[in-house]
């Protein structure tokens, strides 16, 4: 079903407190606000069912002239049975780590603006254990999407050294080439 949204210019306004989450889902911003104005404001649930479901996503990504779209994927070591708080401080470590190693790459720094500009799409995934992370680290490597693998130091939780998290970044599809048979993290 190919689905044409109107120009942006001819919407109402959208609640702001709506756009957020949209955005959280990876939903480009003016593909959050056409969704929500073409669902009457009603919620962003409504919207986000309206983005996946009616083609629109498909849509906005051939509104990108000759890229994908890119993601940042976390894959959590889960073997190491780390509390919440845990969890989130190592993703965190991670973020920073592989935003940092990019930055610091003039050539990547064009992937980190292109993320940026399309909802700067972060998803946490669930690894089985250190070797699957190695694994699927060096599948990363040799398809040459930047990567970060944090190593704890062992202060709290873990046992210092441990892998708790890695992060890699790149096209959505050369990325899924690696995580889509992980499960999300719940």
């Amino acid at each position: 079903m190919e689905s044409q949204l109107p120009p942006l210019e001819s919407e109402p306004g959208v609640d702001e407190a709506l756009v957020a989450p949209l955005l959280e889902l990876g939903i480009p911003e003016a593909a959050a606000r056409r969704a929500l104005a073409l669902t009457g404001g009603r919620s962003a649930e409504a919207a986000a069912q309206l983005y996946f479901s009616s083609g629109l996503d498909s849509q906005e990504e051939d509104d990108v002239q000759g890229s994908g779209y890119y993601k940042m994927v976390f894959v959590v070591n889960m073997d190491l049975s780390m509390g919440a708080g845990k969890i989130a401080a190592q993703v965190g470590h991670a973020a920073i780590g592989l935003f940092q190693l990019m930055h610091e790459k003039p050539s990547q720094r064009d992937i980190i603006n292109q993320w940026d500009e399309h909802g700067a799409k972060k998803v946490v995934l669930q690894g089985t254990n250190t070797d699957q992370l190695l694994e699927l680290h060096a599948l990363a490597l040799s398809l040459e999407l930047p990567t970060y693998l944090v190593q704890d130091a062992g202060r709290t939780q873990v046992p210092a050294g441990s892998h708790t998290v890695l992060a890699i970044m790149g096209e959505e599809e050369m990325v899924n080439q690696v995580t889509g048979q992980l499960k999300l993290l719940n």
